[in-house]
């Protein structure tokens, strides 16, 4: 090949190389979609919640109160580096029968703050609150008002809504009150039919792309498990960032604030 030749085919391919950067995406570290993920129930089953702390990166991790395993795993979880949250019991629609540390409809405010304080108590290291159930308490603004002033109470705790009911006003009255937090986005595993779990992290991913971030809430299911220990990893070469719940929580504040 001449010498001539050999110039224009280094320029030509210069150019094509040129051309597939121009029009790669380019994610600065503060400007990609963040993903904050939480997998809740934990404090029954010590093998699937220690598979659930082993996954890779940020993930938080909701505890029920009250559990046999419970204490366990969020010291576990906090060694870990991981946030811990109180997964709060709140009272569903044509709940039967209460879960240990149960927030009720019927209870008096003094009643109220005391099992959630005794609930708070029982899962150490937790920076962070959400519910578990509630599509019944959540949509009382009143004993909405009562958990934001019992968490508030506590010093700098967060609040995530599970959003278990489009008619919470969870969200509504924890910023009215000051409380920092955010909702639910996706619940990943609703059902464990074999197609939910990708078509749910890809929803999630969208309404990132979309929002800037979103929020993921899954469950310590052996099918839901395997499927983040193979997803997560990749989440980085796809162009997002996954977050620890408290972080994300603590820039949309800065942001509002205009810190």
């Amino acid at each position: 090949m001449s010498v001539s030749k050999h110039v224009l085919l280094r320029g030509i391919v210069a150019l094509v190389i040129a051309s597939i950067d121009l029009f790669a995406p380019v994610y600065a570290s503060d400007h990609r979609p963040k993903i904050a993920l939480i997998i809740d129930d934990l404090g029954y089953k010590r093998i699937a919640g220690e598979r659930a702390i082993a996954l890779p990166g940020p993930v938080a991790y909701a505890v029920l109160p009250h559990t046999p395993r419970g204490v366990f795993l969020a010291e576990k979880a906090h060694a870990a580096g991981k946030d811990v949250l109180l997964h709060l019991p709140l009272q569903a629609e044509g709940d039967q029968a209460a879960v240990p540390g149960s927030l009720l409809l019927d209870m008096t405010e003094h009643q109220f703050s005391e099992a959630f304080a005794t609930s708070i108590d029982a899962v150490p290291f937790a920076i962070g609150v959400n519910n578990h159930r509630g599509s019944l308490l959540t949509r009382h603004p009143g004993h909405m008002s009562w958990l934001m002033d019992a968490i508030l109470s506590r010093g700098d705790l967060f609040f995530v809504d599970s959003y278990t009911t489009a008619e919470s006003v969870a969200l509504h009255i924890a910023v009215e009150k000051g409380v920092p937090a955010v909702r639910r986005d996706v619940f990943l595993d609703p059902d464990q039919a074999l197609e939910t779990l990708p078509r749910e992290f890809s929803r999630l991913k969208s309404l990132a792309r979309q929002n800037g971030f979103a929020v993921g809430i899954a469950h310590p299911y052996r099918t839901t498990l395997e499927f983040l220990e193979a997803a997560l990893p990749s989440l980085h070469a796809d162009g997002f960032e996954l977050v620890a719940i408290s972080d994300l929580i603590s820039s949309r504040a800065d942001s509002a604030t205009g810190r």
